[in-house]
């Protein structure tokens, strides 16, 4: 049961700053962060899927090392592709296991003719080369051009993070 001088906001607020880092790895760990903010399970649950399905969050899933599993090259593959095809290219391309990323950008002709982009990964760059030469294939006529920038470092990646 919610403490009744609690408000919804600043419970949602403690809710998402208790899951942001991402979900305890326990056998229940709904039942944890309940208990750490001292509501029922079922609240945690139904306060997820009430923020899920407003747009506040936009998932909850599982974030793996890629690194650790063997994924070791990345490169974002830009295509300079139709406009007219774009969003249905962009739309299989996106489909793709080895594409965790697929995004429409400008054209900033005459330097930079890339309107699709799409980060590939594998497990060399010829792997990756492979892939996005693959791709391209798949495009047909209605692909001008294509490159691949290779990742050089791993950044630390992090999305929004509430303040305590």
């Amino acid at each position: 049961m919610t403490d009744p001088t609690r408000n919804a906001a600043d419970l949602d607020r403690d809710l998402v700053q208790a899951t942001q880092a991402g979900l305890p790895l326990l056998r229940d760990p709904y039942g944890a962060i309940a208990a750490g903010l001292g509501i029922d399970r079922a609240e945690v649950i139904a306060r997820l899927t009430a923020l899920l399905e407003t747009g506040a969050i936009r998932r909850i899933g599982l974030i793996p090392n890629h690194y650790a599993l063997g994924i070791t090259a990345n490169g974002m593959a830009v295509f300079d592709v139709a406009d007219d095809a774009v969003s249905a290219i962009g739309r299989a391309v996106a489909a793709r296991r080895e594409v965790t990323h697929c995004y429409r950008r400008p054209r900033h002709p005459p330097d930079w003719p890339y309107n699709l982009f799409a980060m590939v990964h594998g497990t060399s760059r010829d792997d990756v080369r492979a892939i996005v030469a693959d791709i391209a294939a798949a495009i047909g006529p209605a692909l001008a051009g294509h490159d691949i920038l290779f990742s050089t470092r791993i950044l630390k990646k992090t999305g929004l993070r509430l303040a305590p």
